[in-house]
């Protein structure tokens, strides 16, 4: 039988190296899995599976330098994600027994306790008894840091195995971004980095959860994935009826060619592990600086960071070797020996073919030589899919005069002495924005007060996110930027007596928007909401820094970036403040299920934000930062192709908003056993989202930002740049994802 596919030339520039304890590992995994049940009778494996899947030739591979002992616990863990994902598929995929997997699934928390002296409870099957010896084995080397983030990777890993049976019972595809979201979790690569801590080096805590961190975790999951993916389509897709796949997704979403799917999905590959390295090279040099991190911690990053890598090598050579993959006729990875290249230790793992493989150098190449200000004529705007229906507030005149009154005071609309950045709006151009006909779509039902507010803060969080590229990218002043983000930041302490005095009319207006908004918060949600802002902010500072470098982003991270520079996350936890105080468990905003709920909302809106002012950003503005434009870079295709690939990317994750609401969140409820208020509360949760994406669609369809009329009136012309169209002032745009603020009762 012929493969499904030729596979590709894939992007490997660091191959892999072996681990000398291979044979080590080898019997001491047998035994211990056979002590286990996981063998024999366990209606899972025979030895020849566990033989023939050869786990500790992967974890040989993926942690060559570390030690017999460790390389004996790290191959333990393996076979036992491993034998779970298996023995899931055969106790209830295959069966689609929901309310079994359940509950099986949620008795494997209680093997994970944060302190060992609480103990396990009995295990009743092999995966809880391995997942009890190998936490007891692990976790006294380790921080509560690393165990707590371990551990809810490790959840994170075993419950959304729901999620994928759940598709596999309506037999639905996922959309690109879903199934990127979906298969971190699913896939287990942030899992395997936590692994990569206990091998190579803890990183500090102070540092977990930074953005450049963050995103080094996630290319490695997400490369790690999509090429699993590619090498086990056969067996997944075609064998065990497998939906969560980055061939099949892209297959299905762009309707080509299976070939043609795995192609894309390498290009994808490739592309996320070139933001790997982006991120090491430029983002890591910057977080040590900005931390003043001491020696020690720095090479626990860069020790972390090389773990990373060698798993990338590692995990790729075991695929080209492993029976459980396809993997005929696949490009043998070697170093390719150029006469004017260094020799000797340290010199060997460079791979210089896979480097400078024609896709991989185009990648790249277009990545970093956009033409910026190319003429592209007005917006095409083709019919949008908005399933949920426009209401608007009573009180939006006087939001709209009160907003704009507002921002006279706090000196949005003249210029600042001492701050020649600050002339890029006036009265009439505020006017056109119009932005309490969004906020009156958005929050229908607000009080009047609470209308003007939402009003407010839109009107801030636009003119802040037009006055970074006027102000620092244009000059290439990334310090500047950030001296000002941490200014911004200063504004909005925890407590209101720290604020310090506000000395231009950015500063002025956020400080005064601050301390309306949240004078009647407790500190924990005044940290959390202020959590959000910082959040936005400093995603500023990103598109900065890649305006500086004319750098089109990676699309996996443009678009969970676009999240943040869109006010997504600070609109939707002030929209769970009007339910307060309805029983609704702060872990249930948490889950899955209401994460993947929000995100697919704040992408719909991202989307339509960016096909609206595609001529304001890429022609007029000269920017890097628009789903079309980082769909055209990525596909290498023109604008009407990029605009359907959005267009349709849209539209599915309308559909998904609309799929969770109707199938995952009645077994949300079920599953946490909600009562009646705390179901009411979360029912008008989603009112409020549907809401809100009705309203951003109006605004848009109504306000005086985004035509090409509005683009090139004289009033709005700060600079003719000297090889390009004029430069009408005005940035991206605030998403409107600020506006659903309501005063606190």
């Amino acid at each position: 039988m012929t493969q499904p596919f030729q596979l590709p030339e894939f992007y490997v520039p660091y191959p892999a190296r072996l681990n000398p304890h291979l044979e080590e590992a080898r019997v001491h995994t047998k035994r211990w899995a056979r002590g286990f049940g996981m063998l024999e009778g366990s209606g899972v494996w025979e030895e020849k599976d566990l033989d023939s899947h050869d786990y500790a030739l992967l974890c040989a591979y993926t942690h060559p330098d570390c030690d017999s002992d460790a390389l004996d616990l790290v191959t333990d863990w393996y076979v036992w994600v491993f034998f779970f994902d298996d023995h899931f598929l055969e106790m209830y995929k295959r069966s689609q027994d929901r309310e079994g997997a359940r509950a099986y699934l949620d008795r494997l928390a209680a093997f994970m306790p944060m302190d060992l002296a609480a103990g396990f409870p009995e295990a009743t099957n092999p995966v809880e008894a391995g997942l009890a010896d190998l936490w007891a084995r692990t976790v006294p080397a380790m921080s509560t840091d690393w165990r707590e983030r371990f551990s809810l990777s490790t959840k994170n890993l075993l419950d959304e195995s729901m999620w994928e049976l759940a598709n596999i019972n309506i037999g639905r595809v996922a959309n690109p971004l879903e199934y990127i979201e979906m298969r971190r979790k699913v896939g287990g690569a942030p899992w395997s980095a936590g692994l990569i801590e206990y091998v190579s080096a803890e990183v500090p805590a102070r540092v977990a959860h930074s953005r450049p961190l963050g995103v080094l975790r996630d290319a490695f999951a997400d490369a790690v994935h999509i090429r699993n993916d590619i090498f086990s389509y056969e067996r997944e897709v075609a064998h065990e009826g497998e939906l969560s796949n980055a061939v099949l997704v892209l297959e299905t979403f762009l309707g080509c060619t299976t070939q043609e799917a795995a192609e894309a999905s390498n290009d994808l590959l490739t592309s996320r592990l070139q933001q790997f390295e982006q991120t090491a090279l430029v983002e890591l040099p910057q977080l040590f600086a900005d931390h003043a991190m001491d020696p020690a911690e720095i090479a626990a990053v860069l020790a972390y960071a090389k773990g990373l890598q060698d798993w990338q090598s590692g995990g790729h050579e075991w695929h080209m070797v492993s029976s459980r993959y396809m993997n005929k006729e696949a490009k043998p990875t070697a170093p390719l020996t150029l006469p004017f290249l260094p020799s000797g230790l340290g010199t060997t793992a460079l791979d210089v073919g896979s480097l400078f493989t024609p896709r991989s150098v185009e990648l790249r190449r277009r990545s970093f030589t956009h033409v910026p200000f190319e003429r592209t004529g007005p917006s095409v705007i083709p019919d949008i899919h908005m399933p949920f229906e426009l209401s608007l507030s009573p009180h939006l005149g006087s939001a709209r005069e009160g907003s704009v009154e507002w921002a006279r005071r706090m000196g949005l609309i003249d210029p600042q002495p001492g701050d020649p950045g600050s002339a890029i709006w006036n009265e009439q151009k505020l006017r056109g924005y119009d932005f309490a006909l969004c906020s009156a779509g958005i929050d229908p039902d607000a009080t009047p007060g609470a209308l003007l507010l939402n009003a407010c803060w839109l009107t801030w969080g636009t003119y802040g996110d037009d006055y970074y590229p006027v102000v620092f990218a244009r000059s290439g002043n990334l310090t500047a930027a950030k001296a000002a983000t941490a200014r911004l930041i200063s504004m909005i302490p925890v407590d209101h007596a720290e604020q310090p005095l506000p000395l231009t009319a950015l500063e002025r207006s956020l400080a005064d928007l601050w301390v309306r908004t949240t004078q009647d918060m407790d500190d924990r949600v005044r940290a959390e909401f202020r959590a959000t802002l910082v959040s936005m902010l400093e995603s500023w500072v990103w598109e900065t820094e890649n305006q500086i470098a004319n750098h089109i982003p990676d699309p996996v991270d443009y678009a969970e970036m676009r999240r943040h520079t869109f006010g997504s996350h600070l609109t939707m936890y002030l929209c769970r403040l009007g339910q307060a105080g309805r029983g609704i468990p702060e872990e249930i905003y948490r889950s899955g299920t209401i994460r993947s709920l929000e995100n697919a909302a704040a992408d719909t809106a991202c989307l339509i934000n960016d096909i609206f002012s595609y001529q304001k950003e890429v022609e007029v503005e000269g920017e890097v930062h628009n789903h079309v434009l980082v769909a055209r870079n990525f596909f290498d295709i023109g604008y009407e192709q990029a605009l359907h690939i959005c267009h349709d990317l849209m539209t599915q994750r309308t559909e998904e908003f609309e799929h969770i609401v109707a199938t995952q969140l009645p077994l949300l409820y079920e599953d946490w056993k909600l009562d009646r208020e705390a179901r009411a509360g979360l029912d008008a949760y989603v009112v409020e989202l549907k809401d809100w994406l009705a309203g951003i669609l109006n605004w848009h369809r109504k306000c005086r930002r985004y035509r090409e009329e509005d683009l090139h009136r004289p009033a709005d012309v700060l600079h003719r740049p000297a090889d390009g169209p004029s430069a009408a002032i005005g940035g991206s745009g605030f998403g409107m994802a600020a506006a659903r603020i309501r005063l606190p009762a």
